[in-house]
């Protein structure tokens, strides 16, 4: 073989392992930048569901007291609608009592 025909096969396999190191790192590169980027995104879809999480929860509690409230209300109109009706008993029998004596 020719000097030629030696130097252009050496150049052929240098440059094929070139080739083949370049692409492996340009695929290092990719791979490690799509787990950067699928990472991030993953951060944020989780901080955007704690945010989601800690909303639902101040909701909770302010239902939570709006139920108290709401029983608490509950019992006091019970007790003044007992008491309303003791006070029209009182009214009605004195009412009663002013009826006779006129």
């Amino acid at each position: 073989m020719s000097d030629i025909a030696i130097l252009s096969s050496v150049l052929g396999i240098l440059g094929t392992a070139c080739a083949i190191a370049f692409g492996y790192s340009a695929w290092k590169r990719n791979h490690k930048t799509d787990d950067t980027n699928t990472g991030e995104k993953n951060g944020t879809i989780l901080t955007e569901i704690g945010y989601i999480k800690s909303g639902i929860d101040d909701i909770k509690r302010k239902q939570e007291k709006q139920d108290a409230l709401y029983v608490d209300v509950a019992t006091k109109l019970t007790a003044v609608e007992a008491s309303a009706k003791q006070a029209h008993k009182r009214i009605d029998r004195i009412e009663g009592h002013s009826n006779r004596e006129e």
